[in-house]
């Protein structure tokens, strides 16, 4: 199980937000997790990772929209699905 951390910012009029997520996920994953990602209207603005030589390759997907913050978590959960293992937030861990 590994990580991810989910926030929105303020609603709008419409119910609109700004949604941001990052995702810690094996790096054989990205390919079916990003296209997913993206075909929803997820902006994906960076992927990197933060440990030289790690075994497995842990990366970290960083995702935004801006939409109503249910519709961005119904998306998620429907990407969450291409990965080997259900994400989990920090403080579970």
């Amino acid at each position: 199980m590994i990580p991810v951390g989910i926030s929105f910012e303020s609603l709008d009029q419409n119910g609109n937000a700004l949604n941001f997520g990052e995702i810690a996920i094996l790096q054989e994953e990205i390919p079916l997790f990003m296209q997913s990602i993206v075909q929803q209207g997820i902006i994906v603005s960076a992927l990197h990772n933060h440990w030289l030589y790690m075994k497995p390759l842990i990366m970290y997907i960083h995702i935004q929209s801006v939409e109503p913050p249910l519709s961005f978590a119904k998306k998620l959960a429907n990407s969450f699905s291409f990965l080997s293992s259900y994400p989990i937030t920090d403080n579970e861990s």
